[in-house]
Parts: C-alpha cells; structure tokens; sequence
C-alpha cells in the first residue's frame, strides 16, 4: 500500500509538470493525427486500390497502436533527464518506496495514451472512420490499448536507466519501435509480404495488439489475439520491470 500511496503522489507531481508544458504533448496529439492524414491521403489510394476510406478503416486501429508505443519514448527520455538534474537524488533521500519514482511516472502515462485514443478515435471519425463493432467493444479497444502501452513503455524506462543523454534513450527507442511497428500488421496485410518478413511479423507483439484492436471496432476475431496480446504484456512487466529497477537501484 505504501508504494501505491508514494506512486500516486509522484504521478501526481508528473501530471501536474504535464500540464504546465504542455508542448509535451505534441507527440500523442499532434503527430498521431499528421501521420493518419499522411498515410490515408498520400498512400491510401495506392495501397488501398483506390479506396481511401476502406483503407482508413484498416489503417486506423494500426496507427493507435503505433501510437501508444511511440508515445512511451518521451518517459525515458524524462526519466533521464530527471536523474541529470538531481531530481531522483532528492527522492532518494526521502521516506519513500524505492520503487515509486518509476511506478509513478508510468501511472501519469495513462493520461498520454488516453490522450492518442481519444485524438486518434475523434480524429478519425471526422475524416470518415466508424466503429462497426459497437460501444463496449470500443471502450474494450481503448482499456486494451492503454493497458499494452503501460506495458511497453517499462522497455523506455529501462533505456532511460541505462543511457547517458535523454536524447540516446530517443535514438535507441526508435531504432526498437519502428522497426516493430513498420515491420507489422499496421499498415498492409500480412499476407501481402515477402515470406521472411512475414516470419518477423507473426512473432512481432504489435501484431497481435493491431489485430485485436481491428477486431475490437471494426469485426473480426478477437480472441485468439486477444490471448497472444494478453501474454505479450504479462511477459514485458515479468521481463522489464525489474531490469529497469535494477538499473535505477545503480544508477540514482
């Protein structure tokens, strides 16, 4: 109980820095949206066969998930930036959990990918998306949606305990996160790519995630992703969680 209370305190405190800058959120906000237009209106008509629409049907559910984990590069990168400047010495010398300045920090990150979800979903709905599923299969897309990008971001966290610069944790993240998400189910079919790449693709875990969130809004099937997906996330938090605390435990 104690690391939630000291957690909930120190996400509190990043909220709250949030929202005094929030140019810090140009990338769940912003970005998301340029990426959606650049990709359904310059190579929709291309890759969709000339319809932009069912493209944009297919594309969008892809581009949250792209999303949500290029949105957890900036926890890193402000993690880092936190310990150069002495910030996390000060947490050190309080009665708090170890634990919580990270535990924290990712708590406030629910906000960002409330933030890509309701951008991306709105967003969309404007140029012409429409969730053929129903609410509660939606609501479910987006708990789903967070919930991965909660797990995902520990890899930024680990990186941001690691590297020297905040800008290095930006340089190593994308060199993760592009490859997975442009290596992935996002924005063609699996079926349409070379055989060695599609070997990449099905052990790749945003695959399962963009299939489960198609399925969620626009129909399709759910579970067997959903499962993958599900295991993807619990194998993140076993894997990252206590390397980024190990290394917080040497670095601050």
């Amino acid at each position: 109980m104690s690391v939630l209370t000291h957690s909930g305190a120190l996400a509190q405190r990043s909220l709250i820095k949030t929202m005094r800058t929030p140019e810090a959120l140009i990338d769940v906000t912003i970005q998301p949206v340029i990426f959606l237009l650049l990709f359904t209106y310059l190579f929709g008509g291309a890759i969709g066969d000339g319809d932009r629409h069912a493209y944009l049907q297919f594309l969008l559910p892809g581009m949250l998930a792209q999303s949500l984990a290029m949105g957890g590069v900036a926890l890193g990168q402000n993690l880092n930036a936190d310990i150069e400047k002495g910030v996390f010495d000060r947490f050190r010398s309080l009665p708090i959990s170890r634990a919580a300045p990270l535990v924290g920090a990712v708590l406030a990150d629910v906000v960002r990918y409330l933030s890509v979800c309701l951008v991306m979903l709105t967003f969309g709905t404007i140029m012409g998306f429409r969730v053929e599923t129903g609410f509660l299969p939606a609501v479910a897309a987006v708990a789903l949606s967070v919930g991965f990008g909660l797990c995902f971001c520990w890899i930024s966290v680990w990186v941001g305990m690691i590297v020297r610069t905040s800008g290095a944790v930006q340089g190593v993240m994308f060199m993760l996160v592009l490859p997975l998400t442009f290596g992935s189910n996002v924005f063609v079919a699996t079926d349409t790519l070379p055989g060695w790449l599609q070997a990449f693709v099905q052990v790749n875990p945003i695959t399962p995630l963009v299939a489960t969130i198609r399925g969620l809004l626009v129909g399709g099937p759910v579970a067997a992703h959903l499962t993958v997906t599900l295991i993807w996330m619990a194998g993140l938090l076993v894997v990252f969680v206590p390397l980024a605390l190990r290394a917080y435990a040497r670095r601050a």
